[in-house]
């Protein structure tokens, strides 16, 4: 799938994969599609509980190489 915009937050731990990606879905514009690359396992649940509380779209969520997970995330 397209993405507009990547965000890389490997190496770090809850909660800074979220802020970071608020931060960057807030200077996107609405239907534009962010990609993070997250490496810490509990992003998974804190991704979905993230998009179910602000509403912004979580397309995909991709465990890649079983050590870093993919998520794509479509701002509202």
């Amino acid at each position: 799938m397209d993405f507009n915009q990547e965000l890389d937050v490997k190496g770090l731990k809850c909660p800074l994969p979220i802020l970071r990606t608020k931060k960057a879905l807030s200077a996107m514009v609405a239907g534009q599609v962010l990609r993070i690359v997250a490496t810490d396992p509990s992003t998974v649940k804190d991704f979905d509980a993230f998009a179910r509380q602000t509403g912004h779209e979580l397309l995909s969520t991709a465990n890649q190489n079983g050590e870093e997970f993919i998520f794509l995330i479509r701002r509202k």
